[in-house]
């Protein structure tokens, strides 16, 4: 142990994945500060149960153990897969970093190295995602989306054995476990926009705990941070859990003025393949600015029938809309409007400051 300090105690998830972020957040923090720090594994009812996550609520399930880990004293801070954690503020817990996001698209691996387009119309696709289901549906291919769950290693196994023809896992994943290899195709936003603060890891500490909130913000992203609060604040005018079948997105740059401008896109789909797209963009100075620019994005999404589509988002439908902004002429956005009709051909793009695809992978 460095200098006689105690080390901090960091809790994580028991899963290869949580493991690996957690060992590199661990690595970060150790190089930034020169504080030790160890893993303490925990197990959340999300690891134990098989039931699929719509069943067993969705929200917060590997999320809870840890914070009551946090709380409790057991642990110092926890590591979290962001797009795990519930919309509400939870008592005594504080958001204490949010690191530089990892690439917050989805991809395809496929057998014999296939891309959608190539699947033929009954190829059998494992998804444990709403979202990404819907959106496969959307897409007019034909093909079947079979419910799956279990680690990374499970679902890409169920593909090398040939139980299924494809899997759709978020991209960040598969490269945190140096599995970016395994990538047949890397999905546009165009046709899997991702699940709110996908890609981005959530540092939580106590809300008491000044000294590890300070250490922590050695590795705070303000651009990350931003980008998931407005993507997060969607969610949350919604009032729709992070299994709901709710795609966002948001890119941060600068502005003319030198304020950062947001460009925001969000979704909402139904199990048939009906989506509802809608972007806003607009200047974000602060965290409320981006915060409020979600709900506006939200109240804009009801108010053209997301609840019409997803009948569980109607308890939003009054509050959003009686809070409601006029809308603000939107950025031309990267397909026109609002629109529930399919997009089986939408081009391939790299956003700005995303991470292009590793040789051998296919946009």
């Amino acid at each position: 142990m460095s200098g006689g300090q105690r080390a901090l105690r960091l809790g994580t998830r028991r899963s290869a994945l949580a493991l690996a972020q957690s060992g590199a957040v661990a690595a970060a923090l150790t190089a930034a500060t020169g504080r030790p720090v160890e893993l303490v594994e925990v197990t959340t009812f999300g690891d134990v149960s098989r039931a699929a996550l719509a069943q067993i609520g969705g929200t917060g399930v590997f999320v809870g153990a840890l914070r009551e880990a946090l709380v409790s004293g057991q642990v110092d801070l926890a590591v979290h897969s962001l797009k795990d954690l519930p919309t509400a503020p939870a008592r005594g817990v504080a958001l204490a970093a949010v690191p530089e996001r990892e690439d917050p698209r989805d991809a395809l691996v496929a057998r014999d190295g296939l891309t959608l387009a190539e699947l033929p119309p009954g190829a059998r696709i494992g998804s444990g995602s709403p979202r990404r289901a819907a959106q496969l549906a959307a897409l007019g291919l034909g093909h079947e989306v079979v419910p799956i769950r279990g680690n990374v290693d499970t679902r890409l196994r169920l593909v090398t054995d040939g139980e299924l023809d494809a899997v759709v896992l978020a991209r960040a994943g598969l490269v945190r476990l140096g599995r970016a290899d395994a990538v047949t195709e890397v999905l546009d936003p165009l046709q899997m926009l991702p699940a709110p603060g996908q890609g981005a890891l959530a540092l939580e500490c106590r809300s008491d705990d000044a000294e590890t909130a300070a250490l922590c913000a050695a590795l705070e992203s303000a651009p990350t941070r931003l980008a998931v609060l407005a993507e997060r604040s969607v969610l949350a005018a919604l009032e729709a859990g992070c299994s709901a079948p709710v795609g966002a997105l948001a890119e941060v740059g600068e502005g003319d003025d030198g304020v950062d401008e947001l460009y925001l896109r969000a979704l909402v789909a139904a199990p048939d393949g009906h989506v509802l797209r809608l972007p806003v963009t607009g200047p974000v100075p602060d965290a409320a600015s981006a915060a409020a620019l979600g709900r506006r994005l939200a109240a804009d999404l009801l108010a053209a029938g997301a609840a019409d589509l997803v009948p569980a988002l109607s308890s939003a439908l009054s509050p959003a809309l009686a809070s409601r902004e006029p809308p603000a002429p939107p950025a031309p956005p990267l397909h026109p409007g609002a629109s529930s009709t399919p997009l089986p051909d939408a081009p391939a793009t790299h956003l700005p400051g995303m991470p292009g695809p590793l040789p051998g992978e296919r946009v």
